[in-house]
């Protein structure tokens, strides 16, 4: 004769058995994918960038993308960028990407557009990334800092659509010293490496 007890006790096993795996998979997919945002202030002075002398001077709105591959801050603003180069791109602005020296990588495909600065001057100074400057059409640093404060970026809550919007009206835009508390990485390189 069968117990009484054996086909709920293993209904209890399965059921504890299904739960130790859907935990670890949670636990993988946490620890793989998802990371705890730690805000940080960064003081984004444009003083010293200075667009490369084939590019300084009268012309194009440009936007110049600075970005560090290894920062998982970039992300949050990537798919946001494509949208930038989307809308404004046919209006004339021309987007450029300056990648932290040293470092290796590649923007997504959806950002091919952006032509890469090798070196731009000043932009060793700068505090953090991802960054942003932008320059007027007649070759005058209008804003530098970063894309938004806070962890992610969209047209919600962006610096970038409206000075883009001002700089298209032509209108004067002076914002290059920025205070923001957001996801940014260290952008200057340690020498000691």
């Amino acid at each position: 004769m069968r117990s009484p007890y054996r086909a709920p006790l293993l209904a209890c096993l399965l059921a504890l058995v299904c739960a130790a795996v859907l935990w670890a998979a949670y636990d993988w997919f946490q620890g793989r994918y998802l990371r705890a945002f730690s805000s940080h202030t960064a003081v984004f002075s444009g003083d010293p960038l200075r667009l490369p002398d084939n590019l300084a001077g009268p012309g194009a709105i440009r936007l110049v993308h600075f970005w560090d591959p290894a920062c998982p801050c970039n992300v949050g603003n990537q798919q946001h960028l494509g949208e930038l180069v989307e809308q404004y791109g046919p209006q004339g602005v021309e987007f450029y990407a300056v990648q932290k020296p040293g470092s290796h990588g590649q923007l997504p495909s959806t950002l091919s557009s952006l032509k890469a600065i090798s070196i731009l001057p000043g932009a060793e100074q700068i505090p953090a990334s991802p960054a942003v400057a932008i320059w007027d059409r007649s070759g005058k640093l209008a804003y530098f800092g970063p894309y938004s404060e806070g962890l992610t970026c969209n047209s919600s809550n962006s610096f970038i659509e409206p000075i883009l919007q001002a700089l298209n009206q032509g209108r004067t835009v002076d914002a290059t010293h920025t205070l923001a508390v957001g996801c940014y990485c260290p952008w200057p390189v340690d020498p000691t490496k």
